[in-house]
């Protein structure tokens, strides 16, 4: 595992007015419920492990997770997204893809994806099955509702793409709507995101990097104008072509005409102006997101990017996963597994980066603020050996909390340990959090 690493520029501000963060997940009409007494808490966490998803009663004050209930669905959970009102969530699944591992998907079964609503209760956070799951055409890799909770927006990584589907006026699924026109979908979809105005989608399309055999695809923005469920081809933003532009996630600041963006490959974070509802041609600012870009490790990326629900802070996830062998054994051969904390400036949009901490475990796909501000969870993916001493010892994957400071650093303040099993597809794949009444 890498060494706890810190890089601090402390810049301390006075109180900030805080928003709404919302993430989370939940599963299908197929679950078996596993309880343990409810308890008062200020939020939840879900968790999902393969096809199971643990809910777990956050306690904001002291930083603390207790899990309650467990669903078990028909596949991997994917992704998920959380209606406006938070009285339900849409979750995605699927028994092919990455949240398999190595396995690539249950062996030998057909392929299976799907969309299954939730009914969530709000004062306890636990879910009930809510209409009839839909189908889909290929693996969710991330779905958004759009502002106004009228439309769940899907996209999809392979073949590349995005559908609309209509939500009811009771929370349940509808039919998919259809699009007039060719949409340019680009080459490896992995993030969908609404413009805060509601009248633009961008889908965020990651290429692939080269291989021994492969030239590399190019990634790109792909911008569109939406209204009543309806998207149409604005424009395609591809620095340099897309090349060395390996996009992963966007999030918008909750005020100013600001996106930032994570690049994969690059391990970096983007600035793009969001501009008469669309985005800028070319970033603002494009900035590391490690301590030590000097000395990058195989197989470092990012992963998510989430901004502090006050605007005043953004935060990335780093991972590094790459192994070599030791006395027989593959075991982590370092790197960074952190969350950059960056400053944004509030003139400019300009990220700062001051912080990077260890997240005490692997492969932090997915982490999540909760709704003011005061907490991340981060969740570490994969188990993996390391050398301790002369021996090998296993870091298991995890759930880290920690607690962002007025200045918006985090100080860690507790792990717990998840039982994922990588050699029989059970990584923990996605996690959020989700506010309590």
């Amino acid at each position: 595992m890498s060494a706890p690493s810190t890089v601090r520029r402390l810049v301390v501000f006075p109180g900030v007015t805080l928003g709404l963060a919302a993430g989370l997940i939940g599963l299908a009409g197929y679950a078996q419920t596993r309880s343990s007494p409810a308890a008062p808490a200020s939020a939840v966490l879900y968790a999902s492990v393969g096809a199971e998803l643990t809910q777990y009663d956050v306690d904001v004050e002291r930083a603390t997770l207790t899990p309650r209930r467990t669903v078990s669905l028909p596949a991997n959970v994917q992704e998920a997204a959380l209606h406006p009102s938070h009285r339900h969530l849409y979750v995605g699944w699927s028994n092919t893809g990455a949240s398999y591992g190595a396995m690539g998907g249950a062996p030998g079964a057909a392929p299976r994806h799907g969309v299954t609503a939730f009914r969530r209760d709000a004062t306890s956070g636990a879910l009930t099955p809510h209409g009839t799951p839909i189908p889909l055409r290929a693996r969710p890799i991330h779905l958004t509702t759009d502002v106004d909770g009228r439309h769940l927006l899907v996209a999809y990584n392979n073949p590349s793409g995005v559908t609309v589907h209509r939500l009811q006026p009771d929370g349940t699924m509808g039919a998919e709507v259809e699009q007039p026109q060719p949409l340019d979908r680009g080459i490896y979809g992995h993030h969908v995101r609404v413009l805060p105005s509601n009248r633009a989608v961008v889908l965020v399309t990651r290429g692939n990097a080269p291989t021994a055999n492969t030239p590399e695809d190019p990634g790109a923005l792909k911008v569109f104008a939406y209204s009543g469920g309806v998207l149409t081809s604005r424009a395609s933003i591809a620095p340099g072509g897309g090349y060395g532009f390996q996009a992963r996630h966007l999030d918008f600041h909750p005020s100013r005409p600001w996106a930032f963006l994570t690049l994969e490959r690059q391990n970096e974070i983007a600035v793009f102006r969001v501009i008469e509802d669309s985005l800028s041609a070319a970033p603002l600012f494009s900035k590391t997101t490690l301590a030590d870009p000097g000395h990058m490790r195989p197989g470092q990326t990012t992963s998510t990017v989430h901004v502090h629900p006050g605007g005043r802070f953004v935060y990335v996830g780093n991972r590094a996963g790459a192994t070599t062998e030791f006395q027989g054994t593959r075991v982590s051969s370092g790197g960074e597994n952190t969350i950059a904390v960056f400053v944004i400036d509030q003139t400019t949009g300009e990220p700062g980066l001051i912080q990077t901490i260890d997240t005490r475990g692997f492969q932090p796909r997915t982490f999540a603020l909760d709704a003011a501000g005061r907490i991340l969870v981060a969740g570490n993916q994969n188990p993996l050996a390391v050398r301790d001493g002369s021996g090998v010892r296993t870091v298991p994957a995890s759930l880290s909390t920690f607690r962002i400071g007025a200045d918006g650093t985090l100080t860690f303040v507790r792990q717990y340990d998840v039982e994922a099993r990588p050699d029989a597809g059970r990584l923990l794949f996605w996690m959020g959090i989700a506010p309590l009444d």
